[in-house]
């Protein structure tokens, strides 16, 4: 069933079965609904085990992005493009490839390259991936990203729930068109407001590399091509299409679910993020075996709503007429 109606609410999140409730100072943990789900679904079908583990076709794919990236870059600074060119050029090119990229460094973030007894090797990976986005995000993605799957729905540990503040400053169409253009900022520094957790090693590593290579890219390629890179990450977040799974997966639509998954063309350059639900039940399987997951228990997923357009979906974002601030 696709998902056809608007909003419920603009900023709302779902606070499911995951909350924390304060009772005579006891802190009170509810599991979040996919761990339920998981138990229920490899209760019937054991043989979904065996779609588990890395697949490290996700590295020469991401390599091969970021060259290409680096290539067009390089175009670019020859080339130097007219504004009209090179604006069209950054939306449509930099800004799919960079957000393609950001997933890749989700599916590494889950180990899903090279396995979990090669963390290294998927650090690594993430920082090359990361590269052409200009910005240092893989690893503190990584370590944040795992609040989300773990707490899921929860305004306060969940970074992936928008703010307070944000949900009582952009109420109007026009500051909701305004909230998207800046939701890279929004994305980026949330975590730091809503769930401090102590600089690691490998964020260092991060910001060193990236920062020598952001000083080599400048010089070599110049401010033309530098800001053509820069501007994939701005606008590849921000109004792109590709950008409107980050609003379809957890916001809370007419149907007050926790998840929704998307199925359409973009999931081919987005590694099958889309399948956000099958990814939430089951975030040990690559995405290049979603699909099967999907195959193999068809009673789980195939009467759930779903979306069909990613450009849909930040449209309905926009125009929704219903905003609240609470959740």
């Amino acid at each position: 069933m696709e998902i056809v109606a608007p909003f419920g609410n603009f900023f709302r999140a779902l606070k499911l079965k995951t909350r924390l409730e304060l009772a005579d100072e006891e802190w009170v943990y509810t599991e979040e609904p996919h761990v339920e789900r998981r138990r229920e679904i490899l209760k019937r079908h054991p043989e979904i085990k065996q779609l588990m583990g890395p697949d490290p076709r996700i590295a020469v794919i991401a390599v091969a992005e970021v060259m290409l990236q680096l290539g067009i870059a390089y175009w670019v600074s020859v080339h130097q493009p007219g504004w009209v060119v090179w604006t069209l050029m950054c939306y449509i090119i930099s800004g799919t490839l960079n957000h393609s990229l950001g997933t890749a460094i989700h599916e590494i973030g889950h180990n899903l390259a090279f396995g979990h007894h090669h963390g290294p090797a998927n650090r690594v990976l993430s920082l090359v991936c990361n590269l052409p986005m200009i910005i240092p995000v893989a690893v503190s993605y990584k370590k944040y990203h795992h609040d989300h799957h773990r707490w899921l729905g929860h305004e306060d540990l969940d970074v992936d729930v928008p703010m307070h503040i944000e949900c009582r400053l952009f109420r109007s169409v026009p500051l909701r068109v305004v909230w998207i253009l800046l939701n890279p900022l929004f994305y980026a520094l949330r975590p730091f407001f809503k769930s401090p957790r102590p600089v690691t090693a490998w964020e260092g590593i991060n910001l060193i590399v990236q920062s020598a290579f952001d000083v080599i890219a400048w010089h070599c390629l110049g401010n033309y091509a530098f800001a053509y890179l820069l501007m994939g990450t701005v606008i590849g977040f921000g109004p792109h299409p590709m950008a409107g799974h980050v609003i379809s997966e957890h916001y809370l639509f007419a149907d007050n679910l926790a998840t929704h998954s998307y199925y359409g063309p973009l999931n081919i350059p987005l590694f099958n993020v889309g399948y956000h639900v099958e990814h939430h039940d089951f975030p040990y399987i690559p995405f290049t075996r979603l699909h099967k997951l999907k195959e193999l228990a068809p009673e789980f997923y195939n009467h759930l709503p779903y979306h069909s357009s990613l450009c849909k979906v930040g449209l309905q974002k926009i125009i929704s007429t219903c905003c609240q601030s609470g959740w």
